[in-house]
Parts: C-alpha cells; sequence; structure tokens
C-alpha cells in the first residue's frame, strides 16, 4: 500500500507544481499587460504643449531630465531588484507611475514636469524587475517559452494602450486632461495587481541557492509559499561578483560580443534620443489646433505592431553573422540615418509618421539578433552583467549628448537641428560599420585564398583510375 500510495501522490504532487507555476507566469503576464495600458501616454508631449508651457521649455528644460535621471537611478535600481527579489521595485515601479499622472494632471510649473520625468526614468529603470522576475518561477528548460509569453503580453499591452488612446482622442473627443485622469485609473489598478505578486526567495546574484541547478530553480514556488531563503554570505558574493566582472573582462576579446555590445550601446543611445524628442517635432511639423486630428496613439500602435513582426521575422534570418553582422548592421544604421533626414525634412506629416515607424521597426529588428549573438556563449549570470553594463554605457552616452545639444545651459538647440545632429550621428557609425564590413571581407579573402590553392592541388593526388569529371566533381564539392 505504501508504494503505490507514493506511486500515486508524486503525480499529484508534479501536477499541483505544474499547475502553480502557470498560474503565476499567466497572472505575471496579465499584470505585464495591465500596467501598459496607459492611454494618456502618447498624448503627454501634445498636452504639455497646450498647458502652458512652451516648446522651448518642454524641449530644453523638461525632456532633459528623463535622461539625466535615468543614468542616475539605473545602477542603483539594478541591484535593488536582485537583492531586494524583484516585488519591492516593481512596487516603486507602480507607485511611480501613479506619480507620474498625479504630477500631469495636478502640476503647473516646470519644476512639478521636470519631477515627472524623474519619476519617469524610475519605471523605465525598473523595467528590468519585471522581465528577470518572470525567470524565478520557472525552471530554466522554460526560460525561453516565458520569456516569449511576457514579451507578447508588454508588447500587447503598449498596442491595446495606444489604440485605446487614439480612439478615445478621435472617435470620443476626449480632452488630454481626460485620458490622463484615465491613465490615472489605471496606473492604479496596476499598484493593486503590484500587491497580489508573490516574492521569490531566490536572485540571481545577492540570493542564489547554494546548490545552483534546474532541481533547485525547480522548487522555486514551493519555497515561495514560505520557508527561509539560503543565500551566499557577502564573501561569496564579492568572489562571484569578482569572477565574473574578470570573465567578462576577458570575454570583450570576442569580435562578435563586442561588435553587438557597441552596437547596443551606440545605436540604442541614438534611438531613445529619436524616440523622446520625435512628439516635439510632430507638432513642430504639423501643430493642430484641433486635439481629435493628434494622432500619436495610432502610430505609436503601428510601430509597436511593426516592431513585435520585426522582431519575430528576426528569429528566422539565417546567414553566416561573424561573415555579415558588420555589413547587416551597417545598411540598416545608413537605412535609419535616411529615415531621420526624411523625417527632419519633410512637411508632410503622413511622411514623417511612415519613416518614424520604419526607424523602430528596424531598430526592433536587430534587438533579438544583438541578444542572441551576446548571449550565445555566455552564462545567464554574465548575460545579465552584460546587458547591464551595456545598458549603463549607453545611458552615459545619451547623457553626454543631451548635456551638450540639448540642454539650455549649453547648445539649447531646438528640435529640428537636433534631429540634423542625430542624423550625422547615425551616418557617422553607418560609415564605420560599412568600412569594417569591408575590412571584415577583405580578411575573409585573404584566409580564403590560400585554401582554395590547397584544395586545387587535392584533385592531382587522386588515384590515376578516377576519370577527370568525377575529380572537378569532387574539388567543387570540396570547394562549396
Amino acid at each position: 500500500m505504501s508504494k503505490k500510495d507514493d506511486d500515486t501522490k508524486k503525480p499529484v504532487s508534479e501536477t499541483a507544481l505544474d499547475q502553480r507555476w502557470k498560474l503565476q507566469v499567466f497572472y505575471l503576464c496579465f499584470y505585464g499587460f495591465m500596467t501598459q495600458i496607459r492611454p494618456g501616454e502618447s498624448f503627454i508631449t501634445p498636452y504639455l504643449l497646450g498647458a502652458n508651457f512652451t516648446q522651448t521649455e518642454v524641449t530644453n528644460e523638461i525632456m532633459p531630465v528623463l535622461t539625466y535621471s535615468y543614468m542616475a537611478v539605473l545602477v542603483p535600481i539594478f541591484l535593488l531588484t536582485d537583492y531586494l527579489r524583484y516585488k519591492p521595485v516593481l512596487v516603486l515601479q507602480s507607485l511611480s507611475h501613479i506619480s507620474i499622472w498625479l504630477l500631469l494632471v495636478l502640476g503647473t510649473s516646470v519644476l512639478a514636469m521636470q519631477l515627472m520625468e524623474f519619476f519617469y526614468s524610475i519605471t523605465m529603470a525598473a523595467r528590468i524587475a519585471y522581465s528577470s522576475y518572470i525567470f524565478s518561477l520557472v525552471t530554466p528548460s522554460r526560460y525561453q517559452r516565458v520569456a516569449s509569453y511576457s514579451r507578447s503580453a508588454v508588447l500587447l499591452g503598449v498596442f491595446t494602450s495606444s489604440v485605446l488612446g487614439q480612439l478615445c482622442v478621435t472617435v470620443g473627443g476626449v480632452p488630454f486632461l481626460t485620458l490622463n485622469y484615465i491613465s490615472l485609473g489605471f496606473v492604479s489598478f496596476g499598484l493593486v495587481l503590484t500587491l497580489f505578486l508573490e516574492r521569490p526567495r531566490r536572485s540571481l546574484f545577492f540570493n542564489r541557492p547554494e546548490a545552483a541547478g534546474e532541481e533547485a530553480t525547480a522548487a522555486e514556488l514551493d519555497k515561495m509559499a514560505g520557508g527561509e531563503g539560503s543565500g551566499g554570505t557577502g564573501g561569496w558574493r564579492e568572489a562571484v561578483l569578482c569572477r565574473m566582472l574578470r570573465e567578462l573582462v576577458a570575454l570583450a576579446g570576442q569580435p562578435q560580443l563586442r561588435l553587438w555590445s557597441l552596437w547596443w550601446v551606440f545605436n540604442s543611445a541614438g534611438y531613445y534620443l529619436m524616440l523622446y524628442y520625435v512628439h516635439i517635432l510632430w507638432n513642430e511639423i504639423y501643430p493642430a489646433t484641433d486635439n481629435s486630428r493628434v494622432y500619436n496613439g495610432g502610430v505609436d500602435a503601428a510601430s509597436t505592431l511593426l516592431g513585435a513582426v520585426a522582431s519575430f521575422a528576426a528569429g528566422y534570418v539565417k546567414i553566416r553573422w561573424t561573415l555579415w553582422s558588420e555589413l547587416v548592421i551597417g545598411v540598416v544604421t545608413a537605412f535609419q540615418a535616411g529615415l531621420l533626414l526624411l523625417m527632419n525634412t519633410t512637411s508632410n506629416i503622413w511622411l514623417c509618421y511612415v519613416a518614424y515607424v520604419l526607424f523602430r521597426g528596424s531598430y526592433q529588428f536587430l534587438v533579438p539578433i544583438a541578444i542572441f549573438q551576446i548571449a550565445t556563449s555566455l552564462s545567464k549570470e554574465l548575460c545579465a552583467l552584460v546587458f547591464g553594463v551595456n545598458t549603463f554605457f549607453a545611458t552615459v552616452l545619451k547623457t553626454i549628448i543631451t548635456i551638450i545639444v540639448v540642454d539650455k545651459r549649453a547648445l539649447g538647440l531646438s528640435v529640428h537641428p537636433q534631429f540634423y545632429v542625430y542624423f550625422g550621428y547615425f551616418t557617422l557609425l553607418a560609415v564605420v560599420y560599412l568600412l569594417a564590413a569591408i575590412w571584415v571581407g577583405v580578411q575573409h579573402s585573404r584566409r580564403k585564398q590560400p585554401a582554395e590553392l590547397a584544395l586545387a592541388k587535392e584533385p592531382c593526388q587522386l588515384p590515376e583510375e578516377v576519370p577527370v569529371q568525377e575529380k572537378n566533381l569532387e574539388a567543387g564539392a570540396v570547394r562549396a
């Protein structure tokens, strides 16, 4: 009886555990979807420009605070996310979202809007808590699947939010202020959802299990319900971090890792600068007096959809990346430079919208390729560290450009000159990438020629009784 009971009890336990992680992942994906529903987000810039703030104040005084604050909070939040085990940082993110919309509906001064940008930077930095939390729920064998679930939930939420905002403005004639109140209601509901998330007992760096392995991760859901965590000691942590930093320095010599990390730093800095200021450019090209004719939400929805399709399509691109990476990056970057020039010189707002959608889609196409190329030869811990370091350096570069180009205490350029700077920046990157592609091609040809000469002699060493035609076919097959 004992053995029979054990045999029946084991599948029941495994089934319960299986159902538990599925429910947890479903809830987290639902949470990720709902926290993206902020229909007023696409219309923040038009709202500010219509709420007694001048374009100069928005461009050169309010918006730069987002970049500065993001650089200041990125590293602390990155560390706190792991140390506090995700949930407290997600609560902080929800509270920051509420603060953003309260300041938008109640604030009337430049200082209040600068404080709003500070809270916005916290919500951006805290996104890592959501993307890493989900991995604490499942075993490594399920990482790829749950990552796709969570990413899809977020993209669907952004798309739904943008469409909802556009419908409210265009069809319903909802004022921007009312849209801000609606967004405040949604982010408040997001805070309630955050409170029901369970706090994991494990995390990536500071709260690792003593026995690393799939079994330890599989037991995570049971440990979340109760029991003591068994994180390592402080010394252990220092030893691990030192070892990881040494490995990171050693890995910097890998050409593909170095190339795609540099792409991440330089291109993402330019991408986000464009993203921050493009709504001001739209208002400059088409200063709509009727709010129902502002289509920011629809354009954001279209760019999100194209970005999702491009990200998905990138997973099916099969080429020899060690040979073609520089060329692909160079061509895409040159394409983006052309789109920036088109956006800045056209007087047709619809043409500017299309260029923006294509720009975002081309960037999102390269993101999963970069992730794959960086993560292929790295452990999970080193992968997280590399992405963190890349993001930090991209933020530093973005901050330097903002200080020089945008800040009123330096050049303080208006939006059109800014976009000429961004066009020149991407043009320079494209030239560097294409020159690197030519260099890689030349080096590959030089290595290939001696190999071809050696192969050309190989048919002469075949036995004499083999016909000449068969020799040629065999030599051709070897070269192929």
